[in-house]
């Protein structure tokens, strides 16, 4: 190997972190804080294309690789209960996340010698939530919203002489709170905020060297819509999502700088309602003011079936 290609895979392991979990970025948003359909089991099937032609650093500056894409398409399955039972003013449920398949290609210039993807499922998403009632106005909804207690598990591949992983290898937490506001019965504002918090991981990248662990730093992210129904079935709006890490990566315990990540996205989106028990979302994003990540675009497909009797 030449010294030009050590140099620039040194620069790649220096400059490029991306520490962080995959999380929820756009996958949510027409109409997030509300149930279509009331209580019962939902079924959500996921489809994600992603694409980037660059890699970003701590100062946003694309890395200095000969080519840097990174393709990656995933099909995720959600399954959802709602019971009847109360607690307070809201019902209790259970969310699973579970990946079905995920592709990762990845081409550095270098015949990925600085970068190498490990391909296979990432990890299994668990949790609690409970859903309030929504309050109601003199045309319908006005207000509706939901907590969730979210569970990332390390059930998904991993290696650590590979520098992209479906899993982080370590568990986290990352609880949320979606809410939907209707300006008028057709008008509506959503989010979802979460709060990300990683546990060590006991078997750090090639990376780090001889370090026995890592733990990713504490991040928030949002999801965000806005949407209008232009028909009884059709609703169009604008959407995007925001990550920022707010604390540091610590290597053994020990603080490290320069590895924060942050980016934020916007683009279409639209929803179309077969029934109240069937809807299509399509989402696109374009990422921008990455740091310590790629940089690219998405688009997201989502199915929601709810099993009606």
């Amino acid at each position: 190997m030449n010294k030009k290609i050590l140099g620039l895979i040194f620069i790649m392991h220096t400059s490029f972190a991306s520490d962080l979990p995959t999380v929820n970025l756009g996958l949510s948003s027409f109409v997030d804080g509300a149930v279509p359909a009331g209580s019962g089991w939902y079924a959500q099937t996921y489809f994600q294309n992603y694409r980037a032609d660059s890699i970003r650093d701590t100062h946003g500056n694309k890395i200095a690789l000969p080519q840097s894409e990174i393709d990656y398409q995933s099909i995720v399955q959600q399954i959802s209960y709602m019971s009847d039972i109360k607690l307070g003013s809201g019902n209790i449920g259970l969310n699973m996340v579970i990946p079905v398949l995920a592709h990762v290609d990845v081409d550095d210039g270098l015949n990925n010698q600085a970068i190498k993807a490990n391909r296979g499922l990432g990890d299994i998403i668990i949790g609690p939530f409970i859903q309030f009632d929504p309050v109601m106005g003199q045309d319908g909804s006005k207000f509706s919203h939901r907590f969730e207690f979210q569970i990332n598990l390390p059930t998904g591949e991993y290696d650590r002489n590979k520098d992209i992983n479906p899993s982080a290898n370590a568990v986290s937490l990352d609880p949320y709170w979606a809410a939907t506001y209707w300006l008028n019965p057709k008008w509506t504002l959503s989010t979802r905020l979460h709060y990300l918090y990683n546990f060590k991981n006991n078997d750090p990248n090639y990376s780090f060297g001889n370090a026995e662990d890592i733990q990713a730093g504490q991040a928030l992210h949002a999801n965000f819509e806005s949407s209008y129904a232009v028909t009884l079935q059709l609703r169009l709006g604008i959407n995007g999502y925001w990550l920022n890490q707010i604390t540091d990566t610590q290597v053994d315990g020990e603080n490290v700088k320069g590895r924060r990540e942050q980016v934020w996205a916007i683009g279409p989106g639209a929803m179309y309602s077969f029934s109240p028990h069937d809807h299509l979302v399509a989402n696109a994003y374009f990422e921008q003011d990455a740091e310590n990540r790629p940089q690219g675009t998405s688009m997201i497909f989502r199915y929601v079936h709810h099993f009606h009797k």
